[in-house]
């Protein structure tokens, strides 16, 4: 996921990929927790996705 992809969505889209990657970032903890999956770095991914996402929410805001 890139920021100028980002930036092309409006603030409900941006929103509804927000809560979307915080319920995998919390399915992805919870199977990692209970040695599910080996799969550690997706939450590192998770977390920069989430990031990218508040910081150009915060932009838009700013912006407006």
């Amino acid at each position: 996921m890139k920021a100028t992809d980002l930036r092309k969505k409006s603030m409900e889209e941006l929103g509804k990929e927000l809560i979307d990657l915080r319920k995998s970032q919390f399915s992805a903890r919870v199977q990692v927790t209970t040695q599910q999956t080996n799969k550690t770095d997706q939450l590192g991914k998770i977390q920069k996705d989430i990031a990218r996402i508040k910081t150009v929410l915060a932009e838009k805001v700013s912006q407006v």
